[in-house]
């Protein structure tokens, strides 16, 4: 192969990083193998720097029924913040399930809604995460009335649309996960 056809080869990937940048006004390196997109992110970004994570979603298998109940749960004042890293397959996996889990009940969900991208060690954006205690992505932090109910950290055992809607609907609190060592 050429040096032509190489850059010729290298020019969507080169695109794609140029659009993160701009889309989502956050760096990305160049010398990982995935994006590292930090600060306030929207699906379209995230799916956009990473499409890996499509594919994923269509592998997804979430209940249609609890996703649906998911999507109705918590109200205007309910808020489901989720922190993420673009670099993660354990974000991959669960944003993934929960993208497809609303999509299959219709694309809305009753609960505001934000993604907030975090570096590798999980200290940027500092304002966004003082205080917060985050060690582990992703992590959905649910509120309700302002204060925090829950949050679900890195695997929901049960899957996220069950998981979530529990937490949304105030039948569970605390901290949700699959991982051994943070169980209490």
């Amino acid at each position: 192969m050429g040096h032509l056809e190489r850059i010729a080869g290298l020019l969507p990937f080169a695109v794609l990083a140029l659009s993160c940048v701009t889309a989502a006004g956050v760096a990305v390196d160049a010398g990982q193998s995935e994006p590292e997109l930090v600060g306030p992110l929207s699906r379209v970004e995230i799916e956009t720097a990473v499409p890996d994570w499509i594919d994923a979603q269509i592998e997804a298998r979430p209940d249609v029924d609890q996703a649906i109940e998911m999507s109705a749960a918590g109200s205007a004042e309910s808020r489901v913040t989720v922190y993420l890293g673009t670099w993660c397959s354990d974000s991959r996996r669960e944003l993934s399930r929960f993208w497809r889990a609303i999509d299959e009940a219709g694309g809305e969900v009753a609960f505001e809604l934000s993604y907030v991208g975090v570096n590798r060690a999980k200290d940027q954006p500092a304002e966004r995460l003082d205080g917060l205690g985050l060690e582990y992505v992703p992590t959905f932090v649910v509120e309700l009335g302002g204060t925090e109910a829950g949050r679900i950290v890195e695997e929901s055992p049960n899957g996220i649309e069950y998981d979530l809607a529990e937490l949304l609907r105030g039948e569970a609190t605390g901290l949700i996960t699959a991982k051994e060592e943070l169980r209490p």
